[in-house]
């Protein structure tokens, strides 16, 4: 025998890891196809829009002015600050001069121009961008005169300013120069003499300083730059194109949409694999039943809940597959009670769950009591079909309870192939907790202590009711019937909480995926309950009207 009192979860590999959180991500697929197309659409509209732009590029080398640009060593280029170029080059007074010459608007110029220097280099490189290829071309070699003109504009200022200031200074030195040249001619001491022309020494050296400064100045190269590469007409649009645009952008689009799957996936409440229930809970997965087309996992569209007909030949094996398990387990073969029931949502599911796990065990050659404690909305009577037959030796009258359940019926369920089981049916009664904990009630769960017996309860979902609470610590064992991906965490663990702290233990998870009718999966996959005829209501008494509780050949237990 198997004895899981937990379900120990192994530590994962990293690529186990990684393929199982992948495997979350590409759930989301919604999102991922919005992420793909807004990388696709920005990826469009980016090679769309750079197509009718025409970019064209001109290069020119900054030099200084210097006086004799052949003499070793004779460059002034260290003294050139780059950045401070770069700058002028962007400045409106060349901007409006490159406007003045092509006759184009200075705002578009000023925003088509982009320059940038190339590193540890003194080149400028301009780059201007413009609706057709002849005014890139032309505006771009405008920018670039309009910056030499500018700069050497700038230097032969400069250097005028200086002549002019040299100029001042040695006008007053010539003339005092000649003043001391007669005094030298009319002096008639030799002592006079000499000191007349020691000045004047001086300051024909002072004289001839200057006049060097003014002829330097003068003679300098004020050339600002030279034109290495001319803007010419660039011969296809700007952009990389629409094929590489549309490549970088499904890129994109794919990180994107992996970004908000993964931002959905942590604020999913959801469970998101079977290892998390299976943590959640603390217990195995006895198995996931298939997702069948165009008809429900519960039964046929007549309402029929066994297995095995036509085409439910896989969920047939499932539920043997299943029941082997239980089997094998060793806290449900010491006591052979099972109760099925759901967290939250309607009892469809669980009904066929238990119907088909009772139909297991009696193909196994047990004998199977089916217990409906379901006592607000019973249904299974009326969706079984009953088959005449001796009643098993352990089957015995349980007793009225309260409110008339269990009644002192049981019906014989033909379950095909696999043989048959008896059903007690549920009963609308007035209150439903007494009858969950009447002795009668207590009785009818002892009967699997019988050799070879087996008693399946079916109860109302545990966070919608009580009921199933109230069963957990009688039962012992507690099959849990869920979608994965309708039920969220947090219903799960107080599952789990609430059949501990009824002494009961979760033997194990049934999982099932939703489909409607039409095959199509609900977006959190949750069931559609065929709508059922209203139930009648209760008489004061507890019962319900005679024809409510009419089913189709219910058999006395003699």
């Amino acid at each position: 025998m198997i004895d899981v009192t937990r379900a120990e979860q192994q530590p994962q590999d990293e690529p186990d890891l990684l393929r199982d959180q992948f495997r979350q991500l590409i759930r989301y697929r919604s999102l991922l196809v919005v992420g793909l197309l807004i990388g696709l659409l920005g990826g469009a509209y980016l090679a769309f829009s750079g197509a009718d732009t025409y970019t064209a590029t001109s290069e020119l080398r900054v030099r200084a002015a210097i006086e004799d640009p052949f003499v070793a060593g004779a460059t002034a280029d260290k003294n050139i600050d780059i950045g401070t170029e770069r700058q002028s080059a962007l400045s409106s007074t060349v901007a409006d001069a490159a406007a003045k010459a092509t006759g184009a608007p200075v705002t578009a110029m000023s925003k088509c121009l982009q320059v940038t220097n190339p590193p540890n280099t003194l080149v400028l490189r301009f780059t201007c961008t413009a609706a057709s290829a002849q005014h890139a071309a032309d505006w771009v070699n405008a920018f670039t005169k309009a910056y030499l003109d500018d700069r050497q504009a700038q230097t032969k200022a400069t250097v005028a300013r200086m002549v002019t200031s040299y100029q001042a200074q040695l006008d007053p030195m010539v003339t005092q120069r000649n003043d001391l040249l007669d005094q030298i001619a009319h002096a008639k001491s030799s002592q006079v003499v000499g000191t007349l022309v020691s000045s004047q020494t001086n300051l024909l050296s002072r004289i001839t300083e200057l006049n060097a400064n003014i002829s330097g100045l003068r003679a300098l190269d004020t050339t600002p730059g030279l034109v290495i590469k001319p803007g010419v007409p660039p011969a296809a649009p700007s952009g990389p194109g629409l094929p590489m645009m549309l490549g970088l952008g499904v890129v994109v689009g794919v990180a994107l949409g992996l970004l908000l799957a993964w931002v959905r996936l942590v604020f999913d409440p959801t469970v998101r694999s079977d290892g998390e229930v299976t943590r959640t809970l603390g217990a195995p997965v006895l198995g996931t039943l298939p997702r069948l087309r165009g008809r429900a996992l519960a039964g046929t569209a007549g309402g029929g809940l066994l297995a095995g007909g036509r085409g439910d030949g896989r969920l047939a094996e499932e539920y043997r597959a299943v029941a082997f398990r239980l089997t094998r387990d060793k806290r449900f073969s010491e006591r052979r009670r099972l109760l099925v029931v759901a967290p939250r949502g309607t009892g469809e599911t669980p009904a066929a769950v238990a119907v088909n796990l009772a139909a297991s065990f009696a193909e196994m050659g047990m004998e199977v009591l089916l217990v409906e404690a379901d006592l607000r909305t019973p249904a299974l009577s009326a969706r079984l079909r009953t088959a005449d037959g001796a009643r098993p030796g352990w089957a015995r009258t349980p007793g009225l309870g309260e409110g008339g359940w269990p009644a002192g019926l049981q019906m014989p369920i033909d379950a095909g192939e696999s043989g048959s089981f008896d059903l007690v049916p549920g009963r609308r009664v007035r209150n439903v907790a007494r009858a969950l904990t009447s002795a009668s009630a207590g009785r009818l769960f002892a009967e699997a202590d019988e050799p070879g017996s087996v008693v399946v309860v079916l109860a109302p979902p545990v966070l919608a009711y009580a009921d199933a609470v109230a069963l957990a610590d009688r039962v012992d064992g507690v099959v849990v019937v869920c979608d994965p991906r309708a039920v969220h965490r947090a219903d799960l663990e107080r599952v789990r909480e609430l059949i501990d702290a009824a002494g009961a233990a979760v033997l194990g998870v049934v999982l099932h995926s939703s489909e409607d009718g039409n095959g199509r999966r609900f977006g959190f996959a949750r069931w559609s309950r065929p709508a059922a005829p209203a139930a009648p209501a209760a008489r004061p008494d507890g019962d319900l009207p005679q024809e409510a509780t009419t089913a189709p050949e219910r058999h006395p237990v003699p």
